[in-house]
């Protein structure tokens, strides 16, 4: 009896078989996405993407937006004569905005960790600047050297110079009041 032919048969892979499965709504131009907020609302949607920038006075490519200036030569002067037209700008309101937005300083985010702040003024208020006995101690649980917890502090330090200031002083006022 013969083998049955079918599901048992080794499936060879279709190389020319085509898997890219595009919907008709892929196929259409799709707009550039848009993070800015004030562009967003002023983009209008049956423009290109050159005529609205350059109606919000953005510009499309920086290098012909600022042109690097060559040396003149009396050739170019006399060929140069013709003045191009000023663009107008029909959305000001946009790159106001955006100069506004700029010109707000920048929020500082880099942070230490809860956990590393609270470890550091552990380390520093049982053990002051032995940096030895931190190593040391049991609360030390990723075994750092005490290099190692001297750089934690010190970047403690320039992170937070203040509350730092104040935590010595609350140390140095509670061994006067012990004392």
């Amino acid at each position: 009896m013969p083998k049955a032919k079918g599901k048992n048969r080794r499936r060879k892979f279709g190389y020319n078989v085509n898997r890219k499965r595009l919907n008709r709504n892929a196929r259409k131009k799709a707009a550039p996405k848009i993070e800015c907020s004030h562009i967003r609302h002023a983009w209008d949607r049956s423009k290109s993407v050159q005529q609205n920038l350059a109606e919000m006075g953005l510009a499309m490519d920086p290098n012909r937006a600022v042109p690097i200036q060559r040396k003149i030569t009396l050739m170019d002067v006399d060929v140069s004569k013709g003045k191009k037209p000023k663009k107008i700008v029909r959305k000001p309101y946009v790159l106001n905005d955006l100069e506004e937005e700029a010109s707000l300083p920048e929020k500082k985010g880099n942070t230490l960790s809860r956990d590393l702040i609270d470890y550091v003024r552990y380390m520093v208020e049982n053990h002051g600047e032995n940096y030895k006995a931190m190593a040391r101690d049991e609360k030390n649980y990723y075994q750092d050297t005490p290099k190692q917890i001297k750089s934690k502090i010190n970047v403690y330090k320039r992170f937070y110079p203040q509350e730092f200031q104040t935590f010595i002083d609350s140390l140095e006022k509670n061994k006067m009041e012990v004392e």
